[in-house]
């Protein structure tokens, strides 16, 4: 059954935030608030959890999952970043942005797209997200919270605990968030490629 947490937007309630890190640690899959819609997340070493994850987004292992991370120090370490994509990078960080790396040999192979080898990486700008990092400690294995069919991510949570299975594990309910998802760009190739124009402006990142 799900569980739900009413949580402060701007300052979250250091209690709820170390129950939901536990939970995450314990295999469960939650619902959070970003900076642009409601994101699915789960434990990063936790191959069960990840499977749970794809389940109820509804997608298989050819769809990019994304680490969000709590800065940019943790860049390195998952994901390979020459001087032009670094830069492009910090200009989104943190923000609505997720980019499309290639990942190290740090990431397990389960994390990365099966032909490409590559991965997501974000940064938010939400206080509940971001004290959910500090607490957990490392990123969290995440993907846009669009149910399986729709079209449009989930914003409300009412709404989230309405329409998801009960296998989820736990709503971190902050209120609404901006409807839209992240701005997508791949920096894999030899110029930057926008997959999908979301929340994030192209102009803030040098790409418009």
């Amino acid at each position: 059954m799900t569980q739900r947490f009413h949580i402060h937007p701007v300052n979250p309630q250091p209690r709820l935030i170390k129950q939901a890190a536990q939970m995450l640690r314990d295999g469960a899959v939650i619902a959070y608030p970003t900076d642009s819609s409601y994101a699915l997340g789960c434990h990063i070493g936790d191959a069960n959890a990840l499977k749970l994850l794809r389940q109820l987004r509804g997608v298989d292992d050819k769809h990019h999952l994304t680490l969000v991370c709590a800065d940019l120090s943790e860049l390195g370490k998952y994901a390979r970043v020459d001087n032009v994509a670094f830069r492009i990078v910090k200009l989104g960080t943190p923000g609505p942005y997720t980019f499309v790396l290639e990942g190290t040999r740090d990431v397990p192979k389960r994390l990365l797209h099966p032909k490409r080898a590559t991965l997501g990486l974000r940064v938010p700008a939400h206080p509940v997200v971001q004290a959910l990092l500090f607490e957990l400690g490392e990123p969290i294995l995440s993907a846009t919270l669009i149910p399986p069919g729709a079209e449009h991510p989930l914003n409300d949570p009412e709404e989230i605990e309405a329409t998801m299975p009960r296998s989820l594990g736990l709503i971190l309910d902050a209120g609404e968030t901006p409807e839209a998802a992240t701005t997508v760009i791949d920096l894999t190739g030899d110029a930057p490629e926008v997959l999908r124009q979301g929340n994030g402006a192209l102009s803030r990142i040098g790409l418009s």
